[in-house]
């Protein structure tokens, strides 16, 4: 009999997701919070950068297929020079930029016309990796740092339960239930963040990865010609 009131007493309790939030002590109040935000902080970078890739993805196919149409290189250049440049553009804007400067200059030595384009290359490179991974490392901390975010505020939580349990001197379920339900919510807001946060961050390191592969392999094959012209040149 005194099992079924127990029983009775929990089913009155009310365990919905607001109400278990608003019966949360303040620090796992501050717990479900935090992690909540974070969780959407990740969703927005997700789509931010998912959306950043697929663009870049095409502005690099577009860049490369008229790059490759024949085109000369002094036009090109002209057309992009005017614009804001991203990708692949960027890495050529900023090559052109310093070829034309040795030339305009009569650089006399190609070897150091080489080097000063490889460095520029590298520069180019370098930044606009930068931006196709900024914020991934918020991602990676999400991952990483919520489950123990969360199974402290899980933790505190069934402390608190134990502590209501000595003040009532009771096991009563309604007593113990709606403690540990709080708790156990703080774990899966935790979960809820670092899940996506993990298997987005793998995604797109991978994508932005690929992406500055792309950058790299133009860099090279463009710096190669490059090189073929500086030859040239010296043999005039």
């Amino acid at each position: 009999m005194e099992a079924m009131d127990a029983v009775g007493a929990a089913a009155e309790v009310d365990f919905s997701l607001l109400a278990l939030f608003l019966r949360a002590d303040l620090v796992v109040k501050s717990v479900m919070i935090g992690l909540l935000v974070a969780s959407i902080w990740c969703w927005a970078i997700i789509i931010d950068k998912s959306l950043l890739y697929a663009r870049a993805g095409r502005a690099m196919n577009t860049f490369e297929k008229t790059f490759w149409s024949g085109q000369s290189l002094e036009e090109l250049y002209q057309d992009l020079q005017q614009k804001a440049s991203h990708g692949l553009d960027a890495v050529f804007v900023a090559a052109m930029k310093e070829w034309k400067r040795s030339h305009e200059q009569n650089a006399s030595s190609a070897i150091g016309v080489q080097s000063r384009l490889e460095k520029v290359l590298d520069v180019a490179i370098a930044r606009e990796s930068e931006t196709l991974e900024k914020r991934l490392g918020f991602l990676a901390t999400v991952a990483s740092a919520s489950p123990f975010i969360g199974l402290f505020g899980t933790v505190w939580g069934i402390m608190n339960s134990f502590q209501s349990i000595a003040a009532s001197k009771s096991t009563n379920l309604a007593v113990v239930a709606p403690g540990i339900a709080e708790a156990l919510f703080a774990t899966a807001l935790g979960l809820l963040a670092a899940i996506p946060a993990t298997i987005a961050y793998n995604k797109l390191s991978s994508d932005a990865g690929k992406l500055t592969g792309r950058l790299e392999s133009f860099a090279d094959e463009f710096s190669t010609i490059l090189s073929r012209q500086l030859e040239a040149r010296g043999q005039r």
